[in-house]
């Protein structure tokens, strides 16, 4: 590929996402779609509350029965019948005469209020019904009534398409009756780790071997972005394995990510790959760490696009391009309207900083509040800035953003964080 001048962040991101549209729509139940985004609008099946029904464990009364009931002179009802949950009442709320109702259940016919149990002289938790009670308060007409439809009225719109469900929609989407949802399908990301020196993770170590992290990473980083993974394993430095492991991962996903071999070393298998399943569009982003990323596209058998990422091999620079580059694709083809959907707060530095001329950099930083001054965090570098050092990584809320043209600042600057640790929606 000619291209050698690093890309701007943003043009580099942006060649990824043109043409990208969300991915099918697909049902699943309700209680299986938290995290997932909506193709259509949820509308209500039914009417919340369906009826009017009891705020409270008390008796549904007559207010004008009650009006001067007091500690002192309570005023004494028939009781007549019981409304809980679940049943429906069949006894009718008359001048002198009370139904024991449960929270929830409807109100009985006749009724213009509830009195609480507190308020009564009668035993609260006792299952026998008593044959007269004690009103000791008096009460309003609609009090403790829940009335029909003051939630939400069957044809109403309850979310809309686009929303990324959160468990409190999904709560009111089965409130409102909807057992099935339409969302859209979630992005299959296929992860391939590569190098000779890579080990699985807790398996006996070679003298020149080290534990693979990244593709651990990047699968939990997927998985967290809300796509479905394949893992391929680790392909040694050879090209034809490359490019098998490639070629399984173009048929079964629809992201393939592959970590190391895209530098200028010897040994880098991964750019030259992407030529053999597909084509390599661009190389190389100005940003700190993470300069040496490779994105492309093939398409499979039946002519399906799928999307090429090859990042660094260095674990943070790994980790740094799939949360400014993978993570938004995988979010425009989950159908979330920000693809990239993270907070940008503004953070003084507690440190002098610098870095390599040209490049955007992202410094890994632990935010926390400025007790001297609200309105503003301090953010403190969590450790060693070198593309290898996975500990500062892990100690990160986010990464602290110094521009192209600045290659360094002192302590007290005040720059952009971008937190890692939040979504923006």
């Amino acid at each position: 590929m000619s291209e050698q001048v690093p890309l701007r962040l943003e043009i580099a991101r942006e060649r990824m996402l043109v043409d990208l549209e969300p991915l099918p729509a697909e049902a699943v139940g309700v209680g299986e779609a938290l995290g997932r985004v909506l193709a259509e609008d949820a509308i209500a099946r039914v009417t919340l509350p369906p009826w009017d029904n009891s705020a409270m464990d008390g008796y549904a009364v007559l207010a004008a029965d009650v009006i001067g009931a007091s500690r002192a002179a309570p005023v004494r009802l028939d009781v007549i019948g019981e409304s809980a949950a679940g049943h429906a009442p069949t006894a009718i709320v008359r001048p002198g005469t009370a139904v024991r109702v449960l929270t929830g259940a409807m109100l009985p016919a006749g009724a213009d209020a509830v009195v609480p149990v507190e308020d009564t002289d009668a035993r609260p938790g006792v299952a026998d019904l008593p044959a007269a009670v004690g009103i000791r308060a008096p009460t309003k007409p609609g009090a403790h009534i829940r009335r029909r439809g003051s939630d939400l009225h069957e044809g109403d719109r309850l979310a809309e398409a686009g929303l990324r469900l959160t468990p409190a929609s999904v709560a009111v989407l089965a409130a409102g009756g909807l057992g099935s949802l339409r969302v859209h399908r979630r992005p299959r990301v296929a992860v391939l780790g590569t190098g000779d020196e890579l080990v699985p993770p807790g398996e006996p170590l070679g003298p020149a071997q080290i534990p693979d992290s990244n593709s651990i990473a990047m699968a939990a980083l997927a998985r967290a972005a809300g796509a479905e993974v394949l893992e391929l394993g680790v392909a040694r430095d050879r090209r034809d394995e490359v490019v098998e492991r490639l070629r399984a991962g173009i048929a079964g996903a629809d992201i393939v990510v592959a970590s190391g071999g895209v530098s200028v070393g010897a040994h880098d298998e991964v750019k030259e790959a992407f030529e053999v399943v597909g084509r390599m569009d661009l190389w190389r982003v100005a940003i700190q760490p993470g300069k040496p990323l490779a994105f492309g596209r093939a398409t499979d058998r039946d002519g399906r696009r799928v999307l090429l990422f090859g990042l660094p091999g260095n674990p943070v620079s790994s980790f740094v391009t799939f949360e400014l580059f993978v993570r938004p694709v995988i979010r425009r083809l989950a159908g979330h309207a920000d693809p990239v959907g993270r907070r940008i707060i503004r953070a003084r530095l507690a440190e002098s900083v610098s870095k390599s001329a040209g490049r955007r950099a992202f410094l890994r930083v632990r935010v926390r509040p400025d007790p001297a001054d609200l309105a503003i965090s301090i953010a403190e570098l969590a450790g060693g800035q070198g593309s290898h050092v996975l500990s500062a990584l892990a100690r990160s809320n986010g990464f602290a953003i110094i521009p192209e043209e600045v290659d360094a600042l002192p302590a007290g600057s005040v720059v952009d964080v971008l937190r890692i640790d939040e979504e923006s929606s």
